[in-house]
């Protein structure tokens, strides 16, 4: 007869911190935005990696809320700058002070002397920067400055 000790396993869940969650809510419940990660194997053999972002359904299990890929995301937090008075933003002397700090880097890599402007830069640009290329922290940063709420509602996000 086989011994009847049953083996305890645990299963280790990777917490994951995704750029936009916890700054948006539902616009048609109310609960917390949360966020997936999906692979796909091409025929090619490589694999892509999805990040989906949706209603938790916390205040609603039946929220009709759809999902949003990251890059479509990204895409409206770009056209959201554009609609933001800079000036409001707590974050415009950030971003001053970093784009201080790269372009004293990028003159001392190219070996320059002469003065890079920091008023000829377009600190709107380097928002949109931040959203597509910068970690998720100076995201959440960025994007915490709003000092609005943002609503994810039909696949589009507002201020609300």
């Amino acid at each position: 007869m086989v011994n009847s000790q049953v083996k305890k396993e645990f299963i280790k869940i990777e917490s994951k911190e995704f750029a936009f969650t916890k700054l948006m809510i539902c616009g048609l419940c109310g609960s917390g935005i949360t966020a997936d990660e999906k692979f796909k194997k091409l025929k090619n053999g490589t694999v892509n990696k999805y990040i989906y972002y949706h209603c938790n359904r916390s205040k609603d299990r039946n929220c009709k809320v759809a999902y949003i890929r990251e890059e479509e995301l990204i895409k409206q937090f770009e056209k959201l700058i554009d609609q933001v008075d800079i000036n409001k933003i707590d974050m415009k002397e950030k971003i001053r002070a970093d784009i201080e700090r790269i372009t004293g880097f990028m003159k001392f890599m190219l070996n320059q002397e002469k003065k890079i402007e920091t008023n000829d830069i377009d600190v709107r640009n380097y928002a949109k920067y931040v959203l597509k290329y910068r970690s998720n922290f100076e995201k959440r940063e960025l994007l915490g400055c709003l000092k609005s709420k943002i609503l994810l509602k039909n696949k589009k996000i507002e201020l609300g």
